[in-house]
């Protein structure tokens, strides 16, 4: 494992040491980044009004895409992991194929979509329900599809190989015993698959958490959460230490999660 320990201590963790240090730095407009050590930037991340709604929002998108992602990957991971179709590998094409288009290119594809002019807007005319354009476009419902439509593969391959690996006979045991196909999974498959779950959920999470392209694409300018605020303090403002700053609290936020999704699986199973 050396090899491989050496490529992470010199490519993530060192610099991930530089920037912990930067962060403490004090930034002072034409001088750049000046040596020092102090907290103001975590007490300006703490207490400005605007950095708190920054990472407010991204909470809260984070766990909406998280939770829906969830729910429309759990139908087609079971169906994928249980279906005997001799075009099951086609499927699973058809779920990785989008992981081949960068984020980008999608946010632009549903740029068209949600434009007053585009796609969703011409059927919904078409079919009577709407009498003028809806404004879909930067909007935070804009933004948590265009995440999800990018989240929805990992979900999906994450949670249809856990699924797979689950024993089709408990479920067969669960309904010759009497259990409804609800109870079944309610009972038997669920509890099975929440290692899974909660690791496809972390994954969403976090991709989620750190999206860039999606929120400056479909949200707008106006709409920030915290990835494109971490690149405009480091690129377009050279204010380095509040951008390390802004980033290590996304990195805690995530390790935070991440603990604690593994403590809950933990705890649970060896309860």
């Amino acid at each position: 494992m050396a090899p491989a320990s050496l490529l992470v201590l010199v490519f993530l963790a060192l610099p991930m040491l530089l920037m912990l240090r930067y962060s403490f730095n004090s930034f002072v407009p034409g001088k750049f980044m000046v040596e020092a050590f102090t907290a103001d930037n975590y007490v300006t991340l703490a207490t400005d009004p605007y950095y708190r709604h920054v990472l407010g929002l991204t909470l809260t998108v984070s766990i909406s895409v998280t939770i829906l992602t969830l729910i429309v990957g759990w139908p087609v991971a079971q169906f994928l992991a249980r279906t005997q179709s001799r075009h099951k590998g086609l499927l699973l094409l058809a779920v990785v194929l989008p992981l081949f288009a960068g984020n980008a290119v999608r946010a632009a594809g549903w740029m068209v979509a949600f434009s007053r002019q585009g796609l969703i807007n011409g059927l919904l005319g078409a079919l009577g329900l709407i009498d003028a354009p809806l404004d879909i476009m930067f909007t935070p419902t804009a933004v948590i599809i265009g995440i999800v439509s990018v989240n929805l593969s990992y979900v999906v391959l994450t949670l249809s190989s856990v699924i797979e690996g689950i024993d089709r006979r408990a479920e067969e045991a669960a309904l010759s015993l009497g259990a409804t196909p609800f109870e079944t999974w309610r009972l038997v498959t669920l509890p099975l698959a929440l290692p899974g779950l909660l690791a496809a959920g972390v994954l969403s999470f976090i991709l989620s958490m750190n999206a860039y392209a999606t929120p400056v694409l479909l949200g707008g300018p106006s709409f920030q959460m915290m990835a494109p605020v971490v690149a405009d303090q480091v690129l377009q403002r050279a204010n380095w230490p509040f951008g390390a700053s802004l980033g290590f609290v996304l990195i805690l936020i995530t390790l935070l999660l991440t603990a604690g999704a593994n403590w809950l699986v933990g705890h649970k199973y060896g309860r």
